[in-house]
C-alpha cells in the first residue's frame, strides 16, 4: 500500500533524518550477528593458516585451526560456519570418491567442530568440484557434465556429511533432481532433522574466481559451467528453480552471487516467503577489499552497506567472508 504524502511544508521528509536517534527509530531493516554465516576453507596439516592471495584477510585453515575459528564464531555470536575443502590434488580423481570418504577434510572438520563447539551449527557444501580432476561440479563423460550419475554421487556425499554431524547441507551443484534425491536418502537413513539449504538460483558468474583459487579448482577446471549453472540474463528461471527445490524438500534457499542479483533475492522472498539467503561471493568480497586497501572507498562502511542491501532485498541471512569483522563491529554498537 502506498500513500500520498502531504505537500511541503506539511511534509518534510528530512524531519526523520535529522539525528542518529531518529534515524534509528524509523529504520526499516536491521543487520544483526544472527544474519551471518561464515564460510571458511579447510586444508590438511596442523597449525596451518595459509593466506589466500586473491582474498585479503581470508586463510585456509587446518582442522585444528578450523576448530579455533568455530570457537571464535561462538564467542562472537555467529550462529553458523560453512566448510569448503582445499583438497590435495593427489586425491582428485575422475570418480571423485574422496567426496564421500568419511575421513575427508570436510567430514573431519565437521566432527571436530561438533565435538568442541557444539553450539555452532555446521553447514557443508555438496558438489564434486573440490574432488574432481576436471574441476566440474559433476562427472564429465565425453565432454558432457552428466546429470543422473552425478546425482547418485552427490547423494553419497550428502549422506557422509550428515553422518559426520552436519546440521545444514548446501547442495551447490545445480544438477536436476538432486534435492529430491538427497531428501529421500536423508529420510531413509535416519537424518530427518538435517536441513537442506539449496543453492537454488546459482548463476554462471564471473564473480567466483577467488573462491576457485581458495579451493584449488581454478587450474583444474576445463571449460565452463554454463550447462548447469544459470544464465545471468534470466530471472523467471530462478523462480522456477526455487519452486522446484522447495517442492523436492529444500528447507531454505539461496541466491548466488549476492549483490549483482538483489532483484532475484527480492523476487524469491516475495514469491515464496521462505527462509531466503544470499552468498556474498569471493569476487564481491575481493572487490571491496581491494578498493579499500587502495584507499578508494571506506572499506568498513562499504562492507556494512553491502550487507544491509541483502536485508533490504528480503534476505534472512548472508554467507559472507566479512562475518567475524562485522560481528565485532556490531558488538561495539
Amino acid at each position: 500500500m502506498t500513500t500520498t504524502p502531504a505537500p511541503f511544508p506539511a511534509a518534510r521528509p528530512r524531519r526523520t533524518r535529522q539525528s542518529s536517534a531518529i534515524r534509528g527509530l524509523v529504520r526499516e531493516n536491521t543487520l544483526t550477528v544472527d544474519d551471518l554465516i561464515w564460510p571458511v576453507f579447510v586444508r590438511d596439516g596442523e597449525g596451518v593458516e595459509e593466506p589466500v592471495a586473491s582474498m585479503p584477510g581470508v586463510v585456509r585453515r587446518s582442522v585444528d585451526k578450523i576448530v579455533e575459528a568455530a570457537q571464535e564464531a561462538a564467542d562472537l555470536g555467529i550462529p553458523t560456519i560453512c566448510l569448503f575443502p582445499y583438497t590435495d590434488p593427489a586425491l582428485k580423481t575422475a570418480d571423485c570418491a574422496e567426496a564421500w570418504n568419511p575421513e575427508n577434510l570436510s567430514n573431519r572438520a565437521t566432527r571436530a567442530i561438533k565435538a568442541a563447539v557444539p553450539e555452532v551449527s555446521v553447514m557443508t557444501d555438496v558438489a564434486l568440484d573440490p574432488y574432481n580432476i576436471n574441476g566440474h561440479d559433476g562427472f564429465v563423460v565425453d565432454g558432457e557434465i552428466v546429470n543422473d550419475a552425478t546425482v547418485e554421487a552427490l547423494v553419497k556425499q550428502a549422506l557422509s556429511q550428515a553422518e559426520a554431524g552436519a546440521d545444514i547441507i548446501g547442495p551447490s551443484d545445480m544438477m536436476d533432481n538432486r534435492i529430491g534425491a538427497m531428501r529421500d536418502a536423508l529420510e531413509a537413513n535416519g537424518h530427518q532433522n538435517v536441513m537442506l539449504l539449496s543453492y537454488a538460483a546459482k548463476y554462471a558468474s564471473a564473480f567466483y574466481g577467488p573462491f576457485r583459487d581458495a579451493v584449488g579448482a581454478s587450474g583444474a577446471l576445463k571449460g565452463d559451467k554454463k550447462s548447469y549453472q544459470m544464465d545471468p540474463a534470466n530471472s523467471d528461471e530462478a523462480i522456477r528453480m526455487v519452486a522446484r527445490d522447495l517442492a523436492e524438500g529444500a528447507d531454505m534457499v539461496m541466491v548466488k552471487p549476492g549483490m549483482p542479483y538483489l532483484d532475484i533475492c527480492r523476487r524469491v522472498k516475495d514469491s515464496f516467503g521462505v527462509p531466503t539467503f544470499a552468498y556474498q561471493v569471493s569476487g564481491e568480497y575481493a572487490m571491496i577489499q581491494a578498493a579499500a586497501h587502495n584507499g578508494w572507498i571506506d572499506g568498513e562502511k562499504a562492507m556494512l552497506e553491502s550487507l544491509m542491501a541483502f536485508k533490504r532485498a528480503g534476505c534472512d541471512g548472508i554467507l559472507t567472508y566479512f562475518a567475524p569483522t562485522v560481528a565485532r563491529l556490531l558488538a561495539k554498537r
